[in-house]
């Protein structure tokens, strides 16, 4: 990939919002050429989607978030590839992961409440035959996502005080 191509990303990685003459100004290149090297990333699914990052605690306190560290046998010939497959396409899992260490795959979810959290992992996820354990952590709060922190916090300057 030529560095034209590795600016831009890193450009629209920080706002996918700038338009290709904002991007083309903002490297001395060409507008075309900016253009042509976004189609062209577009097209071979290196630039994959457009998003947007919420800090939906500021919206709402609705949805509850989790983490599953989830043990699996891998299938023959097709390692763990087949059961990344079968977990992802489930509507809650915003992502899988395949993972080294202490278990396989880190499966993320979103549910409306705990108990529907609950219920995915233990009628749809832990019943697929190559699961054999799962461990749910529930995230209480983001600091952080993407390299975009959601909250500032002041420094607390007052000094202490020892009796």
């Amino acid at each position: 990939m030529n560095q034209l191509k590795l600016s831009i990303l890193d450009l629209l990685k920080e706002d996918a919002r700038l338009s290709a003459a904002t991007i083309a100004t903002m490297l001395g290149a060409a507008e075309a050429d900016v253009t042509s090297a976004i189609a062209e990333m577009e097209q071979e699914h290196v630039i994959v989607k457009y998003a947007t990052v919420v800090n939906w605690s500021k919206v709402s306190d609705e949805t509850v978030t989790a983490l599953i560290e989830v043990e699996c046998t891998p299938e023959r010939g097709r390692g763990f590839e087949s059961i990344a497959e079968r977990i992802y396409l489930y509507p809650e899992v915003k992502s899988v992961f395949l993972m080294s260490g202490a278990y396989d795959l880190c499966v993320e979810i979103e549910g409306k409440n705990l108990k529907e959290v609950a219920s995915f992992v233990s009628n749809k996820l832990s019943t697929i035959e190559s699961v054999i354990s799962t461990k749910t952590f529930f995230i209480l709060k983001k600091y952080k996502q993407d390299g975009i922190v959601f909250e500032e916090f002041e420094d607390d300057h007052r000094m202490p005080v020892s009796p």
